[in-house]
C-alpha cells in the first residue's frame, strides 16, 4: 500500500495549529502533502507548522479567522501558490460554548460568535475554495461537525453551529458532485483543550446528573484518546482512496469508527388533499399518541 497517497496534494487545514488540527496537519503531510497550517494564534501556527518541516515534511503557518472572508481568500491563495493547488480543504476550527451556558444564559452576542467561528467560518472557506476544486474537476472538503448537534451535550451555539455544518456540508456534496468535488463531515471525539478541564467535567457531570447523558456517553465524553486518533479518518476522507465518498457524516474517537445515516422521513398516516379536509388537532392528537 502506497505510504504517501497525499503526494503532491495541496491542503489547508483551518485551526491547524492545535488539538485535532495539529494532529490532521501532521498526519497529511506525513503522506505527503504540503500543508497550510491555519490558525489564530500566531505562535501556535508556527510550531506546528514547523514542528511537520522538521519531521520532514512540507508546511506554512497562516494567522487569522476564516470565518473573514478575505482571510480565507488568503489561505486558499497561500496554498496555490506554495504547494500549487488546493486538493483538500479541513475545517477544524471551533470553540466551546461559555460554561454553564443554556437558552436560558446565553446572549445573543455569545450565540453569534459560536455560530460565526463554526458555521461562519466553513462557509466563508468552503466558499473561497470550491470555485478553484470545481476548475480543477476535483478536490476534497472535511468539515468538522459533533455529537453536539443532537442536543445532548446541552448549550445553544455550538449545537446549532455543528448542525448547520453539516447542512451545509451535504448541500455542497449535492451541488458540487458533478465537478468532482466531495464533501463530508467528521464528528471527532478527542481530548482537546475543549475537552479537558474542570469547567468541561463539571458540564459533563450536570448532564449526567440531569439525564440529558447517559452512563455510557458521560463515560467516553471524559475518557477519550488524544487527537491522533481521530486524524486518520480526516486524511482517509481527502485522499483519492475516498474519491467514491462523500455526503456522510462520520465518526471517529478512540478506536470507533461509525457513520450517521441520512436521516429520511418515517411514515405515520396519509391522506389526499385533493378529497380531504386538513387533519383536525384531535386526528393529530392521536396519531402521534
Amino acid at each position: 500500500m502506497n505510504d504517501r497517497p497525499l503526494a503532491g496534494f495541496g491542503a489547508v487545514v483551518v485551526g491547524g495549529s492545535r488539538g485535532i488540527g495539529a494532529a490532521v496537519s501532521a498526519l497529511l503531510a506525513e503522506c505527503g502533502a504540503g500543508v497550510v497550517v491555519n490558525g489564530r494564534d500566531a505562535a501556535a501556527a508556527e510550531v506546528t507548522a514547523d514542528t511537520i518541516v522538521q519531521a520532514g515534511g512540507r508546511a506554512v503557518p497562516h494567522t487569522g479567522s476564516g470565518a473573514d472572508e478575505a482571510v480565507a481568500e488568503d489561505l486558499i491563495a497561500l496554498c496555490e501558490k506554495e504547494f500549487g493547488a488546493v486538493d483538500a480543504l479541513v475545517n477544524c476550527a471551533g470553540a466551546p460554548e461559555p460554561p454553564g451556558s443554556s437558552i436560558l444564559s446565553v446572549t445573543p452576542a455569545e450565540f453569534r460568535e459560536l455560530l460565526d467561528v463554526h458555521l461562519g467560518t466553513t462557509f466563508a472557506t468552503c466558499r473561497a475554495a470550491a470555485p478553484r476544486m470545481v476548475a480543477r474537476g476535483r478536490g476534497a472538503i472535511v468539515n468538522t461537525s459533533s455529537f453536539a448537534f443532537l442536543g445532548d451535550y446541552g448549550g445553544t451555539g455550538y449545537p446549532a453551529g455543528k448542525g448547520a455544518v453539516n447542512g451545509l456540508t451535504m448541500a455542497i456534496a449535492a451541488e458540487l458532485a458533478e465537478h468532482g468535488v466531495r464533501a463530508n463531515v467528521v464528528c471527532p471525539g478527542a481530548k482537546t483543550r475543549l475537552s479537558t478541564g474542570q469547567d468541561f467535567e463539571d458540564q459533563i457531570a450536570s448532564l449526567h446528573r440531569r439525564g440529558i447523558l447517559d452512563d455510557v456517553s458521560a463515560q467516553g465524553a471524559l475518557d477519550v484518546a488524544p487527537p491522533e486518533y481521530v486524524a486518520p479518518l480526516y486524511a482517509y476522507l481527502v485522499s483519492d482512496l475516498a474519491r467514491h465518498i462523500t455526503g456522510q457524516i462520520l465518526i471517529a474517537t478512540g478506536g470507533f469508527v461509525g457513520r450517521f445515516d441520512r436521516p429520511s422521513p418515517a411514515f405515520i398516516n396519509y391522506r389526499d388533499h385533493h378529497d380531504n379536509p386538513p387533519w383536525s388537532i384531535d386526528e393529530i392528537a392521536e396519531m402521534l399518541a
